[in-house]
C-alpha cells in the first residue's frame, strides 16, 4: 500500500504544471517561509540535519525520528511592517508503527485601513493565511527514512478567501559512524481547490530540494550543503531596460552564476553537545536584494541554541535587505521530561 501511494505522489508531481514557477508567481507563498532559529541562521533551507530538532520535519518529513517522540515545538518570527509568522508542532513515535506529527503554521499580515473609492476610510480588515501539517515518517532500514507531510491551506485575504491542498514527500540516509547524513524532498506538490473571486486556478509554489550533511570527526564542526528549486536550472531575475524601447527584459546568466544561486550553505561550531553557534549563505539572497552602493550583510545569516533535557532554545537571524533583518525564535519542548522531573 505504501509503495501504491508513493508511486501515485511522484505521477501526480510528474504530471504538475508548476515546473517552470520558482517564487512570486504562485499562489501560498507562504509555505516557503522559514519559521525554525537554526534553519533560519543556516541560510533559510536545510533538509539533511539528523537529530532531535522537531522544526526539521517541516522542512523534510523523513527527518522526523524517534528521538523527537513527545515534542513540542513553538516557532515566532517578528517579520517586516507588522508581519508575524509561526509554527507550532507535536511529535509521537510508535515502535513498528511509524512517527507522527501534527502542527499548524500560519502568517498574519495585520490590521489594514478600508477606504471607498474616494480615499476615506470605512473601517478595518485583516489578512492572514494556515496551513496544518500532517506528518508520517518510517524507517526502511538503518540507514534509510522516508516521510510525508499532507497540508491542507487556507488563505483569507479581507472578505477573500481560497482553499488548497499540498503535500511535501521526503527521503533522507543517515550513516551514524560517519557523521554523514543527506536528504531529498518534493515541497507544495498540490492544487487550489477553491480561489479567491472565481479567477483561473493558480500554481502553488512547486520545488525540489536536495542537501547533505558532514560533521567532522575531530573537530566541532558541521557542514551542510543544500541545492534549493532543482526542477528549474535558471532562477535568475536580473533585468535590464533598453533606453529605446523601456521595457524590462530578463537577462540570461551563466551557468555558474545560476549553480550558485541554487546553492545555501551553513555550518555550525558545536563545541558541546548542549551548544551550538552557527552561520550560512543564501547566494540567491544575496544577489537579488543587495543594494550595489553598500552591499553589506545581506544574504548572510547567523544564530545559536541551548540544548537541555527538558527544553531547547534556538535563536536565528537572517539579513534580507539593507531595510532590516529577520529574528527567529523557536522552543523546542519536551513536557514528558518536564513532568518526569517535576515528579522526581
Amino acid at each position: 500500500m505504501i509503495k501504491k501511494v508513493i508511486i501515485f505522489l511522484f505521477f501526480c508531481i510528474l504530471i504538475s504544471p508548476s515546473f517552470s514557477q520558482t517564487g512570486g508567481d504562485n499562489v501560498y507563498e507562504f509555505l516557503n517561509l522559514t519559521h525554525s532559529g537554526l534553519v533560519s541562521s543556516l541560510g533559510g533551507t536545510n533538509v539533511s540535519l539528523q537529530g532531535n530538532d522537531l522544526n526539521m520535519a517541516y522542512h523534510n518529513p523523513a527527518l522526523l525520528n524517534p528521538d523527537m517522540n513527545k515534542a513540542l515545538a513553538l516557532n515566532y518570527v517578528n517579520y517586516f511592517a507588522g508581519i508575524n509568522f509561526g509554527l507550532a508542532m507535536y511529535s509521537r513515535s510508535y515502535p513498528g508503527t511509524g512517527n507522527f506529527a501534527a502542527g499548524l503554521t500560519y502568517l498574519n499580515y495585520g490590521t489594514f485601513a478600508e477606504t471607498n473609492a474616494s480615499g476615506a476610510i470605512t473601517g478595518d480588515f485583516t489578512a492572514a493565511e494556515y496551513a496544518f501539517s500532517m506528518i508520517y515518517s518510517r524507517e526502511i532500514d538503518s540507514l534509510f527514512t522516508f516521510g510525508i507531510n499532507f497540508k491542507p491551506i487556507l488563505s483569507h485575504l479581507e472578505k477573500y478567501t481560497s482553499f488548497g491542498i499540498a503535500f511535501d514527500l521526503g527521503a533522507s540516509w543517515h550513516n551514524s559512524a560517519k557523521l554523514f547524513s543527506a536528504g531529498i524532498v518534493i515541497k507544495n506538490a498540490g492544487y487550489q481547490v477553491t480561489t479567491y473571486a472565481g479567477e483561473p486556478r493558480q500554481n502553488l509554489p512547486f520545488e525540489i530540494q536536495a542537501g547533505v550533511s558532514q560533521r567532522l570527526g575531530h573537530a566541532p564542526f558541521r557542514f551542510s550543503l543544500t541545492m534549493k528549486h532543482l526542477e528549474k536550472f535558471d532562477i535568475t531575475y536580473q533585468y535590464t531596460t533598453p533606453a529605446t524601447t523601456g521595457i524590462n527584459k530578463p537577462v540570461t546568466s551563466g551557468f555558474t552564476e545560476n549553480l550558485l544561486r541554487h546553492a545555501v550553505i551553513g555550518v555550525e561550531l558545536i563545541p558541546h553537545k548542549n551548544f551550538y553557534f552557527s552561520a550560512g549563505y543564501n547566494y540567491q539572497r544575496r544577489r537579488e536584494l543587495k543594494v550595489d552602493s553598500k552591499v553589506s550583510t545581506v544574504g548572510l545569516s547567523w544564530g545559536f541554541g541551548i540544548k537541555t533535557t527538558v527544553m531547547d532554545i534556538e535563536l536565528g537571524r537572517a539579513t534580507y535587505h539593507l531595510a532590516g533583518s529577520s529574528t527567529h525564535i523557536s522552543l523546542i519542548l519536551r513536557p514528558d521530561n518536564i513532568y518526569k522531573k517535576s515528579r522526581n
